[in-house]
């Protein structure tokens, strides 16, 4: 099984230069390829009769060479390496693009997501990679020693450099011995995912969301205000957006740190787990509670869950989303006809049951996973944008 290892690096600021070209190199790359694929398009709908095929990775790399790094000299400053692998990235994006599994792809802008990759000669030591061209970069903790991989991703992050790679990890077997059979609770257990609390066991156990954006709010504002006030692109101005940058990483690495605790306690201490299929895409779309279920992390708790299971040898159960795991009685299975938001306590009407809404929900997710009651999780397709 394949994972994912990401750390920070040591950088001095002769490697900071030369990450930065790497990654500006690979940009140029990206938006040239992606001008070119524009053009095919625009072409083959304005003149269907002289239709033009459309270019695979190695053709925009031949092009690539041949018009754009004759023109460039800085293109052989840095390893040949990063347009190569944005060029195959740009490639796969468009397929996945005609395949209606994604959106139409946009123009890389400096130091928004800057990322590069590079496979050659790469050596890991105890705290330092080395990787073509750039040589050995420090990191902040121990590697994963005896496995090279054939490729790194360099990204950057506010001011903060990091290196990741695969490693190959043996998975625990699926009937793990450390869980014991005879309790219930540990073999099955059923989550009910909220805005009030981010996660309630069918065990009764509540996990409450650490709401980091809700906390910064308003100091990530008061800092987007006073940015205002410099001069687009003076030293001032990229100072303030360095600030702004570090802050939303402190957000995000918060939100991460959370859900990484609950969604591995899940993992290793239950067989079997039933969570809902929720379709969070349509539950952002509503207005008043965005903010709300963007702060909580629903969608990265369900990704971890999924390969934490296989991971540690227990199994996830999807149930589908239409089941009304809120407004079925988890004593008697009577279903409520309505069911309002504002009602927390579930009162069933046939059994006299009373319940906390979200547990009442995870326990019906437990009884379906019980049963298997699995599904294929639902992809959103997005509609091609018109070009003209």
């Amino acid at each position: 099984m394949l994972l994912g290892f990401k750390t920070q690096l040591r950088v001095n600021k002769q490697q900071r230069l030369l990450l930065a070209q790497h990654a500006g190199v690979a940009r140029h790359a990206w938006n040239q390829g992606l001008t070119l694929c524009q053009q095919v398009i625009i072409h083959n709908k304005t003149n269907p009769e002289d239709k033009i095929k459309f270019p695979t990775a190695i053709d925009l790399h031949k092009w690539l060479v041949a018009s754009i790094k004759s023109t460039y000299s800085w293109y052989y400053e840095v390893s040949k390496c990063p347009p190569q692998y944005a060029l195959r990235q740009l490639s796969d994006a468009f397929k996945a693009f005609f395949q209606k599994n994604k959106g139409f792809r946009k123009f890389k802008k400096k130091g928004r997501h800057d990322s590069f990759t590079l496979d050659g000669a790469i050596h890991i030591d105890h705290r330092k990679v080395k990787v073509p061209v750039i040589g050995w970069l420090k990191t902040y903790e121990n590697l994963p020693f005896g496995y090279q991989p054939k490729s790194v991703t360099i990204s950057r992050q506010a001011d903060k450099w990091f290196i990741s790679w695969k490693i190959e990890v043996n998975p625990l077997p699926c009937g793990r011995e450390d869980i014991n059979e005879t309790n219930e609770s540990q073999n099955c257990v059923g989550v009910d995912l909220g805005i009030n609390h981010l996660a309630t066991l069918s065990t009764g156990e509540i996990f409450d969301g650490v709401k980091s954006y809700n906390r910064y709010e308003k100091k990530l504002a008061r800092m987007q205000y006073l940015s205002r006030d410099q001069e687009l692109g003076s030293n001032n101005y990229r100072k303030s957006q360095i600030k702004i940058a570090r802050l939303h990483q402190k957000i995000a690495n918060i939100r991460k740190d959370t859900l990484h605790k609950i969604t591995t306690y899940l993992s290793k201490n239950h067989a079997v787990i039933g969570i809902e299929d929720l379709n969070v895409s349509g539950m952002l779309a509503n207005g008043k509670l965005a903010k709300a279920i963007a702060d909580m992390g629903f969608y990265e708790f369900r990704r971890q869950l999924e390969y934490k299971t296989k991971l540690y040898g227990s199994k996830l159960v999807v149930v589908d989303r239409f089941y009304p795991s809120s407004k079925t009685c988890s004593n008697c299975g009577e279903k409520k006809l309505y069911l309002s938001l504002s009602e927390r306590i579930f009162k069933c009407e046939y059994c006299n049951f009373e319940c906390d809404r979200d547990l009442n929900a995870a326990r019906n997710l437990k009884q379906q996973a019980e049963s298997g009651c699995v599904t294929v999780s639902v992809r959103p397709t997005f509609a091609r944008q018109r070009l003209d």
